[in-house]
């Protein structure tokens, strides 16, 4: 006994993200129902438990007519709604109003049946590569295409021959530059790690990528290709004072720029962070180790254009970092819709001219 499920891609979000949907096995109406009452408390016929259920239901029309509310005890309550729009309180009903039937489950059934139910994954209908993770090996941060590094993919159904012609690995810019990848160092279905050749895209601040895997699994078989749904971000080489631009992707002009900073040593690799703050509707920005919950600056405020001081963290030889914003709204759109509200740069730092 197990309920099935499959995911399914929601377009109205920018990556694309997925959600549960149930699959039923079967449709099942009073007949149905009635046998297997029977067959579970032989006290009657069929025939009549199939009557008792039509009755029951038409009762409860009755009552809902009446302006009752049928409440089953630890089962289903049932009421009225009426979905109208009045502009005053003393209006009249308009005429296209309309009387909804609702009906919800008491709070036990339904804590009961999410203790007993069993949720199966239904198969796909063909096969397909799914990339579900990336992640830099060298760096050990998700989401990260590092030159330099070991690219770790994770999914299903991802294998293909690299000689054989039947499939391909590529890393394309957002903006433009795309490669077919050659060198990897682990092959299956459900991990594929390589070394990364990224394509040069037209703009220093140019560092957002798509990898996706195309395979055929018979000879004679279509084409599948999967596309991870997550964006990953090269690291920027930064100056202090330059002007190189940071937090932005595809676009013509960056989003943001370092301006300037305090740096107390040559050169130092840190990330900048942007973060979408629900309750306020805002973008939060502040300084990062390079270790997921590691040491952090203290977050600063954004709320439009103009210059943001950056401050870092105690022992950290960037003491502040000048990131002027030259396009919030749009870095704003791109940290909600692109990145499900947290977009992060790795920065080599130097101190500039």
């Amino acid at each position: 006994m197990s309920v099935l499920w499959r995911p399914e891609m929601n377009a109205m979000t920018t990556p694309p993200s997925y959600w549960a949907r149930v699959i039923a096995k079967d449709s099942v109406g009073y007949r149905k129902l009635a046998e297997q009452i029977v067959l579970k408390n032989p006290v009657c016929s069929v025939d009549q438990a199939e009557a008792v259920l039509r009755a029951r239901d038409a009762e409860i029309m009755e009552q809902l007519l009446e302006g009752n509310q049928v409440t089953l005890e630890n089962a289903f309550t049932y009421r009225l709604t009426i979905s109208a729009k009045m502009d005053a309180p003393d209006d009249p009903l308009p005429p296209n109003a309309v009387v909804n039937v609702q009906v919800y489950a008491a709070r036990t059934y339904s804590e009961a049946l999410r203790q007993k139910v069993v949720l199966e994954r239904r198969p796909p209908d063909h096969k397909t590569p799914v990339i579900a993770g990336a992640e830099d090996t060298v760096l050990r941060l998700k989401n990260v295409l590092n030159p330099y590094g070991a690219l770790r993919l994770t999914g299903t159904e991802m294998a293909f021959d690299i000689n054989g012609g039947n499939g391909e690995c590529v890393i394309e810019g957002t903006n433009d530059g795309r490669i077919v990848q050659t060198r990897f160092a682990v092959m299956s279905n459900s991990m594929i790690t390589l070394m990364p050749e990224v394509p040069e895209q037209s703009e220093q601040w140019n560092n957002e990528y798509r990898v996706s895997i195309s395979t055929r699994y018979t000879p004679r078989g279509s084409l599948r290709t999967g596309i991870y749904p997550r964006l990953l971000r090269t690291p920027l080489a930064v100056s202090l004072g330059q002007n190189h631009g940071i937090l932005s992707g595809s676009e013509a002009s960056p989003l943001a720029r370092v301006t300037g900073g305090q740096l107390n040593a040559t050169s130092e690799r840190t990330r900048v962070e942007a973060v979408f703050d629900a309750q306020s509707g805002e973008l939060r920005l502040r300084l990062l180790d390079m270790r997921e919950g590691g040491a952090t600056g203290d977050a600063v405020r954004v709320t439009g254009n103009g210059l943001h001081v950056l401050p870092g963290w105690t022992d950290s030889p960037l003491l502040t970092l000048n990131v002027t914003m030259d396009n919030y709204a749009a870095l704003l759109a791109k940290v909600r819709e692109e990145y499900t509200g947290r977009l992060v740069d790795i920065l080599d730092v130097d101190g500039g001219a």
